[in-house]
């Protein structure tokens, strides 16, 4: 693999530099870049397998690198100092990623990752869902879910609910579709924080838009619009209330 590094920290290039020279000598790197203009022309000139991106750049974002090209068929591993917005976008949407200051294990492990293979329409499908959650700023819109044999991009606001199934986590969508997904019900509920799906229960996650109302009786519990009860656990039962409480109002 030949990879580029877009960082405006010198520090930040020769560490990851050094790692790949030092766990991965198959993995050259044939240029590095500190602004958008660099990093573009570094990437028409060399045609990367693999793209290290910082997030925040002198001249605009890594993002807006991205968007002067019309087809990505390079692997990305963004760099970033900040949990922002941008770095819940970037969850989502599958991508990998590494903070600053660099650790060492995550940088192996993300370029392990990157090793994979990945196919370029589920490459363009996961920067798909990256542009339109950076787009909307303020609520993410569209996630990535793994399942056993494809990658599948859907609408937040199309997910019902989510119940957790071991290590699994089950989606029923509107729709009747239901997805298995191998990733703990634990992850989504921090992924999908803030936009207006939240955990109710230990395994389960509820889409406020199809609540229909709170049953006090028996603990509390939540019926659904399509008549699906959900139990409430008892110390969430005060941010439930007030989670549907603030829906009403947005």
């Amino acid at each position: 693999m030949n990879a580029v590094i877009v960082d405006d920290e010198a520090t930040v290039r020769n560490t990851i530099r050094t790692l790949l020279s030092e766990n991965f000598p198959d993995i050259k790197v044939l240029a590095s870049a500190g602004t958008i203009g660099e990093g573009y022309e570094a990437i028409i000139q060399y045609k990367p397998d693999l793209l290290f991106l910082d997030i925040e750049l002198p001249d605009g974002s890594g993002f807006d690198l991205l968007r002067k090209f019309t087809s990505v068929s390079f692997k990305i591993i963004f760099v970033t100092g900040h949990q922002e917005y941008a770095l819940d976008a970037i969850k989502v949407s599958a991508l990998d990623y590494i903070l600053k200051p660099i650790d060492n294990d995550e940088l192996l492990l993300a370029v392990e990752k990157a090793r994979e293979v990945i196919s370029h329409t589920e490459q363009q499908l996961k920067l798909q869902a990256l542009n339109e959650n950076l787009q909307s700023r303020k609520v993410l819109k569209r996630i990535i879910l793994h399942t056993s044999d494809h990658l599948q991009l859907i609408s937040v606001s199309d997910i019902i609910r989510a119940e957790a199934d071991s290590n699994y986590t089950r989606f029923w969508l509107s729709g009747g579709q239901r997805i298995m997904v191998s990733r703990t019900i634990k992850e989504f509920a921090g992924l999908l924080s803030g936009s207006g799906i939240i955990r109710v229960h230990q395994s389960h996650l509820v889409n406020l838009s199809y609540i229909d109302k709170f049953v006090k009786k028996g603990g509390g519990y939540l019926q659904l619009k399509d008549n699906t009860t959900i139990p409430v656990s008892p110390n969430l039962k005060k941010q439930v209330l007030q989670a549907l409480t603030d829906h009403l109002y947005e």
